[in-house]
């Protein structure tokens, strides 16, 4: 570990600030490629957390001494210190309005943090299985420490929503399974010579959580019963400042939403008519696609065609409009586990990328895959979305720092950038007929709506009188569930899921479509500055190489390059 009380510069601190959390939460050392961390698990307690925040206030006041030194107004140093300051400043801001102690969601707590770090966990060699078997033994000790948090919660009055807590009493349900766990399922491929020890610590992890689903089902949700599934104005605040990187004006965040909604609707009317003439909505048109559209037959064929889409990505792009570096050429496609939440998602390489990026479909049991919505889905989750800015953190991590490549990722630039892709590849011609616009604008639509429905519900906000819905109104989870239903291509259990995601992640879904806005804000200060002479792959790749910013600090970075 490095020696933090001697590290006379940001960056420095902030590598150091990485070490110390390894030690504390050896999930982020297993997604960072620490082999140390496979064999282990997180202190979820209030003593756990506690000690998570004790290490970002000590870190706070190192990094202040450290920026009064010589050499600390470089760039390199000067960002690094301005996302430190706001990341750990914003994850206290959480922590001291003990969050902490009823974090229920349906794809984002401990215990997703928990299963999810298995599929990335290195299982190559008997040595590395050995690993998973003590990480896997550790599970009871790891979920009584969440279980012990989310008591405290209800001691001090701080529940979480019960629609949260129901969803994810299901999802434990799924996980232990009937005839067969999750765990015994991941575990069947392990070596022979370790069979008996992999049989034992799958039981033991099914039986914690089995545990903490009767706990839950039993304790926890009649205790939850009738508390708000919402957030309120206040704590809104601070998770939107935690996901966002910036302390937004949600009013005017909200009418931006739904200037969007209608810009959207009216270029998604004019491409429905060329799919389907005379469509009565734009989803008219996308249930015809559902039927008739171009498909996938099967699921291993699925994963091919994803893994193609991105192999000609890459093949048209690098050279083109980026210059990637051939370890950043590399992305996986894969199948999700079982039990994973509706939407798409990636995850990043390690550090040294013995790990690569991947991106994972959910197929909820389907079997024929409509293409219309997985091209610019995988531009988004894949390239150039997600797996080219994070693989390109990962390779410059060493001018950067290891914190601004990896753990200070703020959510809305990453994903800001990953609606940007989803643009670009529509204004370079990408998108190469009807359906598959089509998809890209009910993709985009998706994100305005989140703007929508997550701040006016949790706002409890009015509805607009010009809006075709309600107007006049006020939110509530029941009205922004109709909504996104009448607006929207996806099946019903996904949009089911969305509404969960959005009551348990408050702030997180708006960072979409206002990332993408902060970074298209950027690039159009730049093209401005530079006229004519404005080099966009020279600026895409330039941008990439920034490490993460919260969306203030992104548009000024952005607009300087």
């Amino acid at each position: 570990m490095s020696d933090i009380n001697s590290s006379p510069l940001p960056r420095q601190v902030a590598d150091a600030y990485v070490d110390a959390l390894i030690e504390l939460d050896p999930i982020t050392g297993t997604y960072l490629g620490v082999a140390a961390s496979s064999g282990r698990l997180p202190d979820f307690s209030p003593a756990g957390q506690q000690a998570l925040a004790d290490l970002a206030r000590d870190t706070l006041e190192r990094l202040t001494e450290a920026e009064a030194r010589p050499g600390a107004d470089t760039d390199a140093e000067r960002r690094c210190a301005r996302l430190l300051r706001e990341r750990l400043t914003a994850e206290l801001a959480v922590h001291d309005a003990q969050e902490g102690l009823r974090a229920v969601s349906n794809i984002h707590s401990p215990v997703h943090a928990l299963r999810t770090v298995l599929t990335v966990t290195p299982t190559g060699t008997t040595e590395e299985w050995a690993a998973v078997v003590q990480r896997l033994q550790a599970v009871p000790a790891a979920l009584d420490g969440y279980r012990a948090s989310l008591a405290e919660g209800l001691d001090r009055k701080l529940p979480a929503g019960p629609r949260q807590v129901a969803t994810f009493i299901e999802q434990l349900d799924d996980w232990v399974g009937k005839d067969r766990s999750w765990f015994a399922e991941f575990t069947a491929d392990g070596p022979k010579e370790l069979r008996t020890e992999l049989d034992m610590a799958a039981a033991t992890a099914t039986a914690a959580f089995a545990d903490l689903r009767d706990w839950l089902r039993d304790s926890y949700a009649p205790a939850v019963e009738g508390s708000p599934d919402t957030v309120g104005r206040e704590r809104y605040a601070r998770w939107s400042r935690y996901w966002n990187g910036t302390d937004l004006d949600l009013d005017e965040a909200y009418a931006y939403g739904w200037s969007e909604y209608h810009r959207l609707l009216a270029e998604m009317r004019a491409e429905a008519e060329k799919v389907l003439p005379g469509a009565t909505t734009p989803w008219a048109a996308i249930a015809h696609l559902d039927e008739h559209g171009t498909h996938i037959e099967g699921v291993e064929e699925v994963r091919v065609w994803l893994q193609g889409l991105m192999d000609e990505a890459i093949d048209q792009l690098d050279g083109t409009h980026f210059e990637l570096a051939e370890r950043v050429r590399k992305v996986e496609s894969r199948i999700a586990p079982p039990g994973s939440a509706a939407a798409p998602y990636y995850t990043q390489p390690s550090v040294d990328f013995s790990r690569p990026g991947i991106t994972w479909l959910p197929t909820l049991g389907e079997t024929r895959f409509p293409v219309y919505d997985l091209v610019s889905t995988w531009y988004h989750e894949g390239v150039p979305g997600h797996h080219l800015q994070l693989a390109q953190w990962a390779h410059v991590a060493d001018r950067l720092s290891r914190y601004q490549a990896t753990v200070g990722m703020v959510s809305a630039n990453a994903e800001g950038w990953a609606l940007y892709a989803e643009r670009l590849m529509d204004e370079l011609g990408f998108l190469r007929d009807a359906e598959q616009r089509l998809g890209y604008l009910d993709a985009q639509m998706m994100r305005a709506l989140r703007v929508i429905v997550d701040i006016g519900m949790h706002l409890e906000l009015e509805i607009p009188a010009d809006s075709p819905f309600h107007p006049g109104e006020r939110w509530t989870p029941e009205l922004a569930r109709e909504f996104f239903g009448l607006h929207n291509g996806r099946p019903a259990d996904f949009l089911d899921s969305e509404l969960i995601r959005y009551l348990g992640m408050p702030g997180q879904a708006i960072g979409y479509k206002l990332g993408e806005r902060a970074w298209l804000t950027g690039r159009e200060a730049a093209r401005a500055a530079h006229g004519d002479a404005f080099d966009a792959k020279q600026w895409h790749m330039a941008a990439l190489s920034l490490g993460s910013l919260g969306l203030d600090d992104l548009v000024d970075e952005l607009s300087r390059l």
